[in-house]
Formats: C-alpha cells, sequence, structure tokens
C-alpha cells in the first residue's frame, strides 16, 4: 500500500504549488513613490509657461525647477505610462505648489490653462480700447489696432469700413494666457456674433438699415444715455430726426470726429468745435456717420433696434445724466434756459 505521504493528485501528476502573493500594479508603485517624493505644498500657485513645441524633459525641467517635481525620472515614466508626455499642451499654467505628479499631469494633459480678466466698459472708441488694452494687459496699443483692422477679419464680419469700430462688443471676458491681440480682437468679435440675435436681422429689413447703420445709431445712443431708462427714448428722438431729413446733431459724432484728427476727445465741445470739417460731424453732413463712433452695448442695440415711438426732437441734459425732451425748437430753447438757471441757482 501506498503511504499518504507520497500520495500525487490524480489528473495532473504535479504536486500543488503554494500560493503566489499578489504584487501592486507598476503604475500604482509609481504613483505611490512620486506621492512620497512630491514637495511640500506652499498654498501658492506657481505659474508656469509650456512654450510650443517643448520637448517633455524640456517641460519637465522647468517643473522642477519650480518645485513642482520631486523627480524627474518617476515624473517623466509616470508621464511616459499614461501617455501624456506626447499630450502636454502649451500655454501658462497656475499648478497648485504641493500638487502630486498625478494632478500635474492632468492639467498639462487637459489644457487647463490659466486665465485673466478683461471688461471692455460700453462707450470706448477702438483708440480708447487701446489704451485700455494696453495699461490692463501689457498689449501694445498699437498691435491692438493693427488687429483691429485686419483686412480679414473685415472680411469674415462683412465689415463695410477700414476697422471694427463698433463690433467689439463691450463685455467681461475671461481670457487664457497669453492673452495677444489677435486673440482679444477675436474673441470680442466672437461675443458680437453670438449676442446678435437671428431677428435683429429681420428688424434691420424693417427699418431700412443696414447692420452697419443700425450701429453707428446705436453708438450715437451709447454717446448720449447715461441710464438705461432713457435709452430707447433718446434712440426714437434720433429716429425722428432721420425720418424727416434733419440732421442728427450729435455730439458723440463730433467728438469722434475731433479724436480722429488731434488723438483725443475735448472735455467740453465748444461752438467752433461744430464747424469742424469731417464726414463725422453730424451737425454738417445730414444723416447718419460713416459708421460707429464707439463701442455699443448690447442695450444701446436693442434701443436703436426698437426706438421709443415718441414726439420728440430735442433734449437737454438735466443733470444726473438724465435729459429734458422737446418737440420744437422754441420749447427746447426754453428748456436751456430753464436748466441753466436751475444749475446756476444750485
Amino acid at each position: 500500500m501506498m503511504s499518504v505521504h507520497g500520495a500525487r493528485k490524480p489528473g495532473n501528476g504535479k504536486r500543488d504549488a503554494a500560493p503566489v502573493p499578489r504584487l501592486p500594479s507598476p503604475v500604482l508603485l509609481l504613483s505611490l513613490a512620486l506621492a512620497c517624493a512630491a514637495p511640500a505644498p506652499t498654498g501658492e500657485p506657481v505659474r508656469v509657461t509650456i512654450p510650443p513645441g517643448a520637448s517633455f524633459r524640456v517641460v519637465t525641467d522647468s517643473l522642477a525647477a519650480h518645485g513642482l517635481v520631486g523627480s524627474r525620472f518617476w515624473f517623466r515614466t509616470l508621464a511616459r505610462i499614461r501617455g501624456v508626455d506626447r499630450r502636454v499642451q502649451a500655454g501658462v499654467y497656475d499648478i497648485p505648489a504641493g500638487a502630486s505628479a498625478s494632478q500635474v499631469l492632468s492639467l498639462l494633459e487637459e489644457g487647463r490653462i490659466a486665465t485673466t480678466r478683461f471688461t471692455a466698459p460700453e462707450g470706448l472708441t477702438l483708440l480708447e480700447l487701446g489704451d485700455l488694452v494696453e495699461a490692463r494687459l501689457g498689449i501694445p496699443a498699437d498691435s491692438f489696432a493693427r488687429a483691429a483692422g485686419d483686412a480679414e477679419r473685415l472680411r469674415a464680419l462683412e465689415v463695410p469700413a477700414p476697422t471694427l469700430e463698433g463690433y467689439l462688443l463691450p463685455e467681461t471676458y475671461t481670457l487664457p494666457l497669453p492673452v495677444t491681440a489677435a486673440g482679444l480682437v477675436d474673441a470680442m468679435v466672437a461675443e458680437f456674433s453670438r449676442r446678435w440675435q437671428p431677428g435683429w436681422d429681420a428688424r434691420l429689413d424693417s427699418l431700412g438699415l443696414t447692420r452697419h447703420q443700425l450701429l453707428a445709431l446705436a453708438a450715437i445712443v451709447e454717446g448720449e444715455a447715461r441710464h438705461d431708462e432713457e435709452r430707447a427714448t433718446i434712440a426714437g428722438v434720433y429716429s425722428n430726426r432721420l425720418r424727416i431729413g434733419m440732421p442728427l446733431q450729435a455730439d458723440p459724432t463730433v467728438q469722434y470726429a475731433i479724436q480722429l484728427a488731434t488723438g483725443a476727445r475735448k472735455p467740453r465741445l465748444l461752438y467752433k468745435d461744430l464747424e469742424i470739417a469731417s464726414p463725422y460731424n453730424t451737425y454738417r453732413v445730414r444723416g447718419l456717420p460713416p459708421g460707429p463712433v464707439n463701442s455699443p452695448g448690447v442695450k444701446s442695440i436693442e434701443a436703436a433696434l426698437y426706438p421709443a415711438d415718441v414726439p420728440w426732437l430735442y433734449f437737454v441734459a438735466i443733470g444726473d445724466g438724465y435729459h429734458r425732451f422737446s418737440r420744437t425748437l422754441v420749447e427746447h430753447n426754453r428748456a436751456i434756459r430753464e436748466v441753466r438757471r436751475a444749475q446756476s441757482g444750485r
């Protein structure tokens, strides 16, 4: 009889193998190693620029120089396993200090580029907007002007003018860094196109205006109105003047003519300024000016599209941004005298 100790299992004729312990995956081991090697958090994000075409070794060296990578070898190895080393997107990144290697790689792979905010107020001309862009974003004003006068952009938007004056929508923009003149102009044009409603084109047909003419009217409203509740009324006044062939006599157009000639607006218009020779001087030239004289906001565009049905032909500022409206020149002159007496009394 065969001893029990020497018995074999039937079927395969082999002894039982000792169980083999299951080892962690290589990715897990690398993640643990990198986590141990990660630098300590300092609280403030670290700004890193990844230039276009940079090799992943250069990217790793830059991150290490900023204290964001503990081990170049493990970082590159993990990136290679995940395939991130071939998918890094160029740009400016704000990387949290002390982020894990996996978090850093995710930022680079997903292109979560750092951003900045820029607000373009209503009513600025291109020249004024260029100065603001230079002051706030560090983009040279002349670079912004060139981008706003680029022929290809003008053709794409079907702008019958030498610049995008009036087509750069006033808004607060969140822009990826680094911001360029072309990138900013494209963002503003895209926002203008996005906010332009399809129904407005049909409205233009009923008004007998082109989009360019409508924006010229909206810019005048923007230059005159200080309160939203008066925008449609002011648009109604100018629409009435257009309908009867009366000169628009709009001060914002004179200011624009002066700025084109001298590079700056005047703090206050004088009677002699109303004689400036310019197609934008609506005291001398009837009808709408050749184009917008500033950047009108959506509310002024809507007011020009849907002007109030009012009998007024004249208005005068009475203080606090409000106006007094009149039907006739006699009423208007009386209103001016009354406003001046009230102001001198105050």
